[in-house]
């Protein structure tokens, strides 16, 4: 019996990894505006990976704010949050109450229904170019390898298109900058470095920052606010829902085009 378990387990994962090596979308970070990005964009009929280094993807969500597992969300982004089977209650000026661990599990199950590949505990330490100086794919490893700083060598897995969903520090375009010194479209075309929190002005940021910041590569969520200096949000998470609606279309329009 253990030697069946063993078994079924190894094929199916590594089935599942032998698929993903060519994809159409990379998916960094398993937060609210990667997972429905990524659900959006499967949901077309591409396929998509999603690389989330820590072992339950959902990032800042879960904890609600300080650990009181209640956020809220704007009445502009419900409709994406029902379709996402996200229970809301309504709460007061234009805002829904919303459990925070109900509506991670929401997301994270649309993006596994969708047909997004999901691997958790994986961490993307690079991306890789072709000729033309576009990022094409990701490099990734075991989070823990990492962690522990062991010289293990990384794969590599191809997309057409590259979502820095990382979060605060938006470690996906800061490895490429700090590596390559490239320039990305953003004012000095450098990580700006997030502001302090405006929970207005910073839903508004996460959303008109996002897009594509070097060819083949976007930002999302709180990696959008980052890289071109917007303000940090609060524990309002329609921006993100927002954010990842936004960026699965323009991922997408990246992807017919090649």
């Amino acid at each position: 019996m253990e030697s069946v378990v063993s078994s079924g387990i190894i094929k199916s994962y590594f089935d599942k990894l032998d698929c993903s090596l060519k994809a159409d979308a990379a998916v960094v970070g398993g937060g609210p505006s990667g997972l429905l990005a990524a659900a959006l964009i499967a949901e077309r009929g591409y396929s998509v990976n999603v690389y989330e280094k820590n072992l339950a993807p959902g990032g800042g969500m879960w904890g609600g704010a300080m650990m009181f597992n209640t956020i809220l969300i704007e009445e502009s982004a419900a409709s994406i949050a029902e379709e996402s089977g996200i229970v809301l209650t309504p709460g007061d000026e234009g805002y829904y109450l919303v459990d925070s661990v109900q509506a991670t599990a929401a997301l994270i199950n649309r993006a596994c229904r969708s047909g997004a590949r999901i691997f958790n505990c994986v961490s993307v330490e690079d991306l890789t170019f072709n000729n033309n100086e576009e990022v094409n794919g990701v490099v990734i490893n075991w989070s823990p390898v990492l962690q522990r700083r062991m010289m293990v060598d990384p794969l590599m897995t191809g997309a057409k298109a590259v979502l820095d969903a990382t979060g605060h520090p938006a470690e996906i375009c800061e490895q490429l900058t700090h590596k390559n010194g490239v320039r990305l479209s953003t004012v000095s075309g450098d990580v700006a470095g997030e502001r302090s929190l405006n929970v207005e002005l910073g839903e508004k940021n996460t959303v008109e920052y996002t897009g594509e910041v070097y060819p083949g590569l976007f930002v999302s969520g709180m990696s959008a606010c980052a890289v071109n200096g917007g303000y940090r949000m609060g524990p309002v998470f329609g921006g993100m829902l927002l954010s990842g609606s936004k960026v699965a279309g323009q991922m997408i329009q990246r992807i017919d085009k090649n």
